[in-house]
């Protein structure tokens, strides 16, 4: 501990600990606004290069940064001069002179830190006029669009991508006024290793990363009178879309949720949890029949499609162990336009299959040729995020909160507690195992919550011993986790099962998630919230699901016949590095 001294009040802080930190354990508050901190991520971003943290401290001539400066002995701070305060206040309006002024209709309108900044410190009008810098917004690809005129170049995207991600496709290029976040060869999004997480939307202040959205075509479909639209939410929405209406963090929003969704005009509300039901039966009897048969180990998790784009990008030689097991809500997409059309008596061109996730690579996911039927044809036909629907439901007039709960439509809506956790770290690989040690071993074990897999540090291991025999489960979130696990599997480190999934904390943590602000203990909420609807549930095991068993015996048959690899498998692509 060092001492040091904080607007006339003395301190004791760690030595090694950043003016920034210091202050905030003295409860001084600094604003910031390039600074990023996640470390329980591993993942600090003190570039500062926005320079609105400046403080005095005596002695020096210049103001200083206070999240990259380090503390020292005896230290004299002061955070509150009017040098600071019209520093920071020249800094921001300088910033604003070369930002464009639609706050109104950007998609961060009073969610942006340049727009708060601006407001706590009382700026009222641009003073500085002059050279603006123009840029061509990318619009290339299917989840997220970039805007580099509203870049500030806080350098978040970059840290995250290349230090957190390790995916590497952002970097500051040119000089000077001329300075951009780009790309490689300045490539459009769509041609880059991009794995479209949604991660660099998340850590943006401003509206430079935003998501592609969908719901003026979702209105569409849903005002056809020629369409049947069916909508089916993901896991983490329910323990997320809360928030968008001021609701606690980690609210269980299902039953308002579902009631939401009816009032917005769908014909059909389903649950992608009954998906992810029939995603661990396919998925526990893949991983049965290598153990069974000698087949390649480890076999990973394919549920998280960015995560899959990056094994495609950056470990094309281990293409061979992902599980060939589409995505939840894309085995719905193809049950609901093959069986259940047939049942409804529907054409499926008629149908219009609508995703609600926290995903932005679902985006990009419903759009790959290998998950399309016909020359031109979607399972899935558009997918919107958990902020999304939180639009619609505030444009339709829905008082969300005072909502009754209802339960989901009959038809692909049943589902187990094991689907519910899918949504967190941990969850998928937890409950395949709850299903594939019970067909294993043929015995219903009273103990299905697998506390050993769970938690939220990056890399995970535990060894499930199934009557006698060690079962090796590997388990990482963030890619770069993801990244650091598979090179020990190249090393030789030896694994029967792993997940892998691209978003800190899972699903819980997506890029289309209300923004959490990198909070570490608001994703801990949303993952809490899932475990408790799991443990309320009455049936806790995918395959007790009596709609999944009735699929089964009318039209798929066995886990892994012919019809559900048709429907229900895919294969990969290798792709460059760029």
């Amino acid at each position: 501990m060092i001492n040091i001294t904080i607007n006339n009040n003395p301190f004791q802080v760690e030595d090694g600990s950043t003016i920034l930190d210091a202050a905030k354990k003295a409860g001084v508050h600094i604003p910031t606004l390039c600074h990023l901190d996640m470390h329980d991520f591993k993942m600090v971003n003190r570039v500062g290069t926005c320079r609105v943290c400046m403080v005095e401290v005596e002695g020096r001539r210049n103001l200083i940064p206070a999240c990259s400066t380090v503390v020292a002995e005896g230290m004299v701070i002061r955070t509150n001069t009017i040098r600071a305060i019209k520093a920071r206040r020249t800094i921001v309006e300088l910033l604003l002179s070369n930002h464009p002024k639609d706050c109104l209709i950007c998609e961060r309108n009073q969610n942006c830190e340049l727009q708060s900044l601006a407001a706590e410190l009382g700026i009222r009008e641009v003073k500085y006029q002059g050279y603006q810098s123009h840029h061509k917004k990318d619009t290339s690809s299917y989840s997220l669009i970039r805007n580099a005129e509203k870049c500030i170049l806080c350098r978040r995207c970059e840290t995250m991508c290349n230090e957190v991600q390790t995916v590497g496709v952002y970097s500051a290029v040119n000089r000077g006024f001329e300075t951009v976040i780009g790309t490689a060869f300045d490539l459009p999004m769509i041609e880059t290793a991009c794995t479209f997480c949604g991660q660099c939307v998340s850590v943006c202040p401003t509206g430079a990363l935003t998501l592609v959205d969908n719901t003026a075509e979702v209105w569409a479909a849903i005002y056809d009178p020629e369409k049947y639209v069916i909508v089916q939410t993901a896991p983490a929405i329910r323990a997320a879309l809360g928030e968008v209406f001021q609701m606690p963090v980690g609210s269980r929003v299902t039953g308002k949720m579902t009631a939401a969704l009816r009032r917005l005009g769908f014909d059909l509300v389903c649950d992608t949890d009954f998906a992810a039901d029939l995603t661990i039966m396919e998925e526990a009897n893949e991983l049965l029949d290598r153990l069974k048969n000698n087949g390649t180990l480890p076999i990973l998790t394919s549920c998280c499609p960015a995560w899959v784009k990056f094994i495609e990008h950056q470990f094309p030689d281990l293409l061979d162990i992902p599980s060939t097991c589409k995505s939840p809500h894309e085995m719905f997409g193809a049950i609901a336009k093959t069986h259940y059309a047939q049942k409804l008596g529907i054409d499926p061109e008629k149908i219009v299959v609508v995703s609600v996730m926290p995903c932005l690579a679902k985006k990009y996911e419903a759009a790959r040729p290998e998950l399309a039927y016909g020359k031109n044809s979607a399972y899935v036909d558009y997918v919107i995020s958990t902020r999304e629907l939180g639009s619609m439901i505030r444009e339709a007039g829905i008082t969300f909160a005072d909502l009754p709960d209802e339960d989901f439509d009959s038809i692909m809506g049943e589902s187990t507690g094991a689907s519910v956790i899918f949504g967190t770290t941990g969850g998928v690989i937890e409950a395949a195992l709850r299903t594939a040690v019970y067909w294993l071993t043929g015995e219903k074990l009273d103990k299905i919550d697998f506390e050993e897999l769970r938690g939220m540090q990056g890399i995970r291991s535990a060894t499930i011993d199934v009557q006698g025999t060690p079962v090796r489960i590997g388990i990482a979130h963030g890619l770069g986790n993801a990244r650091a696990l598979l090179e020990a599997v190249r090393g030789g480190e030896k694994y029967h099962a792993i997940e892998i999934m691209a978003c800190p904390g899972g699903c819980v943590g997506g890029g289309g998630q209300p923004y959490h602000g990198n909070n570490i203990e608001i994703i801990k909420q949303r993952a809490d919230a899932l475990y408790q609807e799991d443990k309320d549930k009455s049936i806790r095991r995918s395959h007790e699901n009596t709609e999944i068993q009735r699929l089964y015996e009318e039209f798929l048959e066995t886990p892994g016949s012919h019809k559900a690899h048709e429907l229900l498998h895919t294969t990969y692509t290798k792709r460059e590095k760029i």
